[in-house]
């Protein structure tokens, strides 16, 4: 197995913390008073030096010094945060991403960013901090501070020499080693540091700068700060430089993780509770788990054909290791996809900032909202969703809402809000990006459809119907071309890359109120419990989360020679589709016919089948490119047997009943008029 390149290991630690600054930097915008966030902020930036240093990108270690700097006057009270620091904070943290990925063709871009953020927070080092009164001199204080790396610092990458660097430059210092600690020769783990450190030097920093030094640091390791009693003249450089000096009557304090005053339980090696914990996560590539689903559907699909054999056999033993090898495949599927699922909060932190750009670029006042982040959703959707929602806040910001003075004119709150919303719906998932702007203009749609020859004057349409022509290529209401939106080329690549993941997008507007599209995903691609149903002489799977409820259908239904109708249950009128006639199946239709009731979002229809055969786990798998653009179908999937069933697309089906449920309608209101 090849050993990672460390680079590469820095790269994505560094995007993480890149992302996490940014979320915090945006955070901070809406709470510049917020102590805890400015910390936070400056811890990311301490990481990012002290990686960058250890791992040789020595660009980004003095950028991000010169940056960290900077914040450090903010989190000193020194400098307030503004709208304007904000902004060149992001800049510089941009500036750091492409530093990270190609040191030598950014480096010239920082010094005007680091220009801009040190005239925001001013350079001088004797202000005071604001809102403080005016102190007439500093009092240097002399610090001692010995300390003790935890047993694992080494494996993990710290380096001591680091650390003493970045306490050299609180102040004049002197650094004495001690190695009374370490054991013989023979007793000696490579992987572990024995050497304590003591420190003593005079600063003007208050202890907490200290403490920082070692923050990542200090739940594990033994660290002692002692203030000592500055010493007149001579006196004060004799202490320093001697090392010596008696702890003030204020004592010594401690700061020591773990209940550890003493490192004696790990001088010969031996494992702390934490080495023993090991890591929360693992970096695993992607590319292994599409592997081990890949090798998981081979074991399902066998499992199947097992399965088979056994249903036709009356040994009792194979039917036992049959049971226990379904019971293992089972978990083993569920396991395997739990690991592929992310939350999806993972990809709506990159949009906070998107909105914020915008907002500075057209001059609206917009708040983002997002809800649902915990929802989870297969990696790989994941991946393939970034794009469609871009192009889709996009819209919502230029198109859909409106300059804060209209908005003003109009009775509504100068600040547009756009929401993202992620909530679990069956079998599937709804991604809602709402907002509350003028909503869509049926009649502009219109006229532009009948320009572009999509639609004929005479045509009668809903509003429903109109609105489907946005995601028309090429089709565009903008006045003008933007550089945010105008083209016509986003909404179409929205529809096709949705549909392309066996997923469905709504659209509703009301005038006046906002505009809100609902994107509905499958959980998964790879494997989901199935249905296994029988329509004349073909096999059809359907996924099982989709199924409501099945009854026979009704004898008063059965001669009815039509392609859609509708069924009573309970009260309450659902239409169904006859499959036969729908697939174009032949023979006679079995006498005892069952309806199976699927859903799809708030929408529901009976399909009309000969036989429910019973559940199974279906391994997805793509149709051809000759049989993609059957919308009936999502996919294929292999049975036991070794036969092919295709899979029902249920949104489409639920769409398709649905779409002739409202024409019947509509035709029904015209001959009535």
């Amino acid at each position: 197995m090849s050993t990672p390149d460390p680079a590469d290991t820095f790269r994505q630690e560094a995007r993480d913390l890149l992302e996490s600054l940014e979320q915090v930097l945006l955070d901070l915008e809406q709470t510049p008073h917020d102590r805890e966030l400015v910390d936070s902020a400056f811890r990311s930036l301490h990481t990012l030096k002290g990686s960058g240093a250890m791992f040789g990108f020595d660009e980004v270690a003095d950028f991000v010094h010169e940056f960290e700097t900077a914040f450090d006057r903010v989190r000193k009270g020194l400098a307030s945060v503004s709208p304007e620091l904000i902004a060149v904070a992001l800049s510089a943290r941009d500036h750091v991403g492409n530093l990270v990925e190609e040191p030598e063709r950014h480096v010239a871009e920082g010094a005007p960013i680091l220009g801009a953020l040190h005239d925001i927070v001013g350079e001088r080092e004797d202000v005071e901090p604001v809102g403080s009164p005016a102190a007439s001199t500093h009092r240097s204080q002399i610090w001692h501070t010995r300390f003790r790396l935890p047993d694992d610092a080494l494996v993990l990458g710290t380096n001591p020499l680091l650390l003493l660097d970045e306490l050299r430059e609180l102040g004049e210092c002197n650094i004495r080693a001690s190695a009374e600690d370490v054991p013989p020769l023979e007793e000696i783990d490579p992987q572990v540091c024995y050497v304590t450190w003591e420190v003593t030097f005079a600063t003007e920093v208050e202890r907490e700068a200290i403490e920082d030094v070692f923050m990542f640091l200090r739940d594990d390791m033994m660290l002692k700060i002692e203030p000592l009693e500055p010493h007149a003249g001579q006196a004060t450089d004799a202490s320093l430089h001697d090392g010596q000096a008696a702890p003030s009557e204020r004592g010594s304090q401690e700061s020591s993780g773990g209940g550890r005053p003493s490192r004696e339980s790990g001088r010969r090696g031996e494992p702390t509770a934490r080495n023993a914990k090991g890591g929360d996560s693992l970096r695993v590539p992607a590319e292994r788990l599409d592997e081990l689903m890949d090798r998981v559907g081979e074991l399902v699909i066998a499992q199947a054909r097992l399965s088979q054999i056994t249903g036709a056999s009356d040994d009792l033993e194979l039917k036992n290791v049959a049971e226990e090898v379904e019971r293992l495949s089972s978990g083993l599927r569920d396991i395997t996809m739990g690991i592929r699922m992310v939350p999806i909060g993972t990809l709506f932190g990159r949009f906070r900032r998107l909105v914020y750009d915008l907002s500075q670029e057209l001059g609206k006042e917009i708040e983002f909202l997002a809800s649902g982040e915990k929802t989870e959703l297969d990696k790989t959707v994941i991946e393939q969703l970034a794009d469609p929602l871009v192009h889709l806040i996009r819209n919502a910001v230029d198109h859909g809402l409106e300059d804060p003075e209209r908005r003003q004119q109009a009775g509504k709150d100068r600040c547009g809000k756009v929401r993202l919303a992620a909530v679990h719906s069956g079998a599937e998932v709804a991604i809602s990006i709402s907002d509350d702007g003028a909503g869509l203009d049926a009649e502009r749609i219109r006229a532009k459809a009948e320009s572009a020859g999509l639609v004929t004057p005479d045509a009668a349409l809903s509003d429903h119907e109109l609105y489907q022509f946005i995601f028309h290529p090429g089709f565009s209401t903008a006045s003008e071309v933007t550089a945010v939106s105008g083209r016509g080329v986003g909404m179409d690549a929205v529809k096709r890359t949705i549909e392309a993941l066996r997923g469905s997008i709504e659209l509703t507007s009301k005038p006046g109120e906002g505009t809100t599209v609902t994107l509905r995903l499958p959980l998964t691609l790879a494997i989901i419990d199935g249905m296994l149903v029988r329509v004349g002489e073909g096999r059809y799977s359907l996924p099982l989360l989709a199924v409501e409820e099945c009854v026979e259908l009704p004898e008063s239904e059965i001669a009815e020679a039509q392609t859609r109708n509708f069924l009573n249950l309970r009260g309450s009128l659902v239409p169904f589709l006859r499959l036969r006639e729908l697939f174009g199946a032949s023979g006679d239709p079995d006498p005892h016919q069952k309806v199976i009731v699927v859903s799809a979002g708030e929408f529901r229809v009976g399909l009309v089948v000969d036989q429910i055969i019973g559940n199974s786990q279906t391994v997805i798998k793509p149709l051809s490119k000759l049989h993609a653009t059957l919308g009936t179908f999502s996919g294929a999937t292999i049975l036991g047997d070794g036969s092919v069933a295709l899979i029902l697309d249920i949104a489409h089906l639920v769409s398709f009943g649905r779409g002739f449920e409202e024409r019947l309608r509509d035709e029904r209101m015209r001959r009535e008029a």
